[in-house]
C-alpha cells in the first residue's frame, strides 16, 4: 500500500478570486502537500489561477480539476498544457472532463451527445501535441484534424507545435462519475478524480476499476472541518452534497444524482431533487445521511479525524485533495496524514 499523498483543492471562484488562494497554496508547499488543483465552471477558467500560483512557488505540482472539454479544442488545451509545465519546471497535471449538457450546450454552445468518444478522442490529440512526433492528425468526427468540411476551404494542414514540450508524458486525469467513463479513464488516463468517493464501501466503483494499472492513480477531494462539534462539519459537507444532487444537473440528467442512487441512496436523490427544484434547500441538506456525510468527509476533533483517516489509507484513493480555505485546517490535515 502506497504512502496517502496530500493537495489542495481550491475549487472554482464564485464572486471573484479566493481572497488567500496563493497563500493556501504556499503554506502547502511548505507543509508538504503534493499539489494543488484549480476548477472551472462557467466563471474563472483553471489555468489562470495555477499560472499565478506556479509563479509564486518552487515545488508543489499544479492540477486542474478539471478544465471542460468543450471550453477549449483539444489542440488549445494541449497547448495550455505544455506552456504551464514549462513555465512551472515540469509540475503541471491535466485534469479534464466532459461536464454536463446544461453547461456544456448553454454555456460553450456545443453538442454534449457521444461524451466517452469526445473524450477518447479529445485525450489522444492532447497526447499527439505533447508527444511532438509527428504532426497532429484526427479521423474522428468530434475533432476533425485537419478540417475537412464543405462549409471550409479545404487548406488545413496537419501540423506539429512549434514549442518543445518539457515532457511528453505529462499526467492526464479525468473527472468521472459514469461507469464507462470511470472505466475509459482507467484505459486511457493515467489517474481519476471523482466527485463522491466512500472509503468505508469502495463497491459502487469495483467494476469500473478492475482493469486499473498499478500505477494508476485516484485523487479525491475530501471536505475538511477539524472541529469539536461534528454536526457543524457535517452540515457544510452536506450543503455541498445536496447542491450537486439537487442542483447540478436538469431534472431527469443529473449524473451527481445518478452516482448518489448507485451508491444505494435513490429514495433520498429522488427527495432532496424535488426539494430542491422547490426552492426547499433546507430540507434538502437535512435529507443526506448523516453517516453518508461523515463517510466522505474529514470533520471533528483530530482524534476522531486521525481514526477516520484509516478507512482512507486502506483504499485506492491515493491522494486526499483537501478542501479549505483555512492554514490551520490545512496544517492539522498535513500533520494527521503525512
Amino acid at each position: 500500500m502506497s504512502e496517502l499523498k496530500l493537495g489542495l483543492a481550491q475549487g472554482y471562484w464564485s464572486r471573484g478570486p479566493h481572497e488567500n488562494f496563493v497563500e493556501m497554496a504556499q503554506a502547502a508547499e511548505n507543509l508538504g502537500y503534493d499539489s494543488v488543483w484549480s476548477a472551472e465552471s462557467w466563471g474563472n477558467d483553471a489555468f489562470t489561477p495555477l499560472c499565478w500560483i506556479g509563479a509564486q512557488t518552487t515545488k508543489i505540482k499544479l492540477g486542474t480539476a478539471v478544465v471542460q472539454l468543450s471550453a477549449r479544442t483539444p489542440t488549445a488545451c494541449a497547448m495550455h498544457a505544455l506552456s504551464l509545465d514549462l513555465l512551472s519546471g515540469g509540475r503541471f497535471i491535466l485534469g479534464l472532463g466532459v461536464s454536463g449538457p446544461q453547461v456544456v450546450e448553454g454555456w460553450y454552445g456545443q453538442p454534449f451527445p457521444k461524451p466517452l468518444a469526445r473524450t477518447r478522442e479529445y485525450i489522444d490529440i492532447v497526447r499527439q501535441v505533447l508527444a511532438r512526433e509527428a504532426p497532429v492528425t484526427n479521423n474522428g468526427p468530434h475533432y476533425p484534424l485537419p478540417y475537412l468540411g464543405d462549409d471550409g476551404m479545404g487548406l488545413g494542414k496537419s501540423l506539429k507545435p512549434i514549442v518543445h514540450p518539457l515532457r511528453k508524458d505529462i499526467p492526464i486525469f479525468m473527472g468521472a462519475e459514469g461507469p464507462k467513463n470511470i472505466a475509459l479513464a482507467t484505459e486511457i488516463a493515467d489517474g481519476w478524480l471523482p466527485l463522491i468517493y466512500n472509503p468505508f464501501d469502495e463497491s459502487v466503483y469495483a467494476d469500473s476499476l478492475k482493469d486499473a494499472k498499478p500505477d494508476f492513480e485516484i485523487n479525491q477531494m475530501v471536505m475538511v472541518d477539524v472541529n469539536d462539534d461534528v454536526n457543524v462539519g457535517l452540515l457544510k459537507v452536506k450543503t455541498f452534497l445536496s447542491f450537486y444532487i439537487g442542483g447540478m444537473g436538469a431534472k431527469n440528467t443529473n449524473f451527481h444524482k445518478d452516482l448518489f442512487c448507485r451508491m444505494g441512496y435513490e429514495a433520498e436523490a429522488n427527495k432532496i431533487q424535488q426539494l430542491f427544484m422547490e426552492g426547499k434547500r433546507d430540507e434538502a441538506v437535512a435529507t443526506i445521511p448523516d453517516e453518508f456525510a461523515d463517510n466522505v468527509s474529514l470533520v471533528g476533533p483530530k482524534d476522531r479525524i486521525k481514526d477516520r483517516l484509516q478507512a482512507w489509507r486502506d483504499s485506492k484513493v491515493t491522494t486526499l485533495l483537501v478542501a479549505t480555505t483555512d492554514k490551520k485546517q490545512l496544517r492539522d490535515i498535513a500533520e494527521l496524514v503525512l
